[in-house]
């Protein structure tokens, strides 16, 4: 578990969901250096996302204690 870093990625799909009428983005990806790998999924909120992602973008992931806090492109 990464409690604080960035972790480059491949965006693979974002779907918004609501729950109880509260918006949010889950976000499927894989590693950029095993592309054909396994598919994570994580949950964040609409702000923590660049809004223009297209699949397979190159993303940067933020994490702090763990979790997912932001979400941009990623230059590589």
């Amino acid at each position: 578990m990464m409690l604080k870093g960035t972790r480059q990625a491949i965006l693979r799909r974002v779907q918004p969901i609501s729950i109880h009428g509260q918006v949010s983005w889950d976000v499927s990806f894989s590693d950029s250096k095993d592309p054909e790998g396994t598919v994570h999924t994580v949950r964040v909120g609409p702000e923590a996302v660049d809004h223009d992602l297209a699949p397979n973008d190159p993303i940067r992931l933020e994490y702090l204690m763990g979790a997912v806090t932001s979400i941009r492109h990623s230059e590589s």
